[in-house]
């Protein structure tokens, strides 16, 4: 596929019930890349489920070409003390192998960033992998920039 086949059959648009299987082998795919994760279909479905049926807490998008969901995001909703209002975490963006370097993942994000501002967001952050210097040209390529914020975490039994 070339990006003008991209270009004219690439539609994106909130993920629906339907999407919620392809979505999961998605994240089964980007979790297989990250170190500090895992792939469980049960949870992954259960968690996109929560996102879906919960839309003031976010949205999830896909894109698809022709019908096929390949690529998909998340935007969940916080509130920023920092900014006075409410904001975006990106995540979960990850284009199916065989559409990477097609324009997809940029048209996605760009997306997203687009209903960020039309829903009068703040700020859009994401996480990516320290190691994954791909991901972060890409982010940076869209205007994203590197924080002094050092991520920790604590699981919770």
């Amino acid at each position: 596929m070339t990006e003008a086949q991209i270009e004219r059959d690439l539609w994106i648009d909130q993920a629906s019930e339907q999407d919620l299987s392809a979505m999961a082998g998605l994240l089964a795919e980007l979790f297989a890349q990250e170190s500090d994760f895992h792939p469980d279909h049960a949870r992954q479905l259960a968690g996109l489920r929560q996102i879906l049926s919960h839309p003031e807490r976010g949205q999830l998008f896909v894109a698809r070409v022709d019908g096929e969901v390949v690529g998909m995001a998340n935007a969940l909703i916080t509130i920023s003390t920092a900014e006075g209002g409410e904001v975006a975490i990106l995540e979960d963006v990850i284009v199916r192998e065989r559409h990477r370097r097609l324009g997809v993942g940029r048209r996605l994000v760009g997306h997203v960033l687009d209903w960020a501002a039309g829903q009068g967001l703040r700020r859009v952050s994401l996480l990516t992998d320290a190691e994954n210097e791909a991901a972060q040209a890409f982010y940076g390529s869209l205007g994203f920039q590197p924080s002094g914020m050092r991520v920790m975490r604590r699981p919770l039994p």
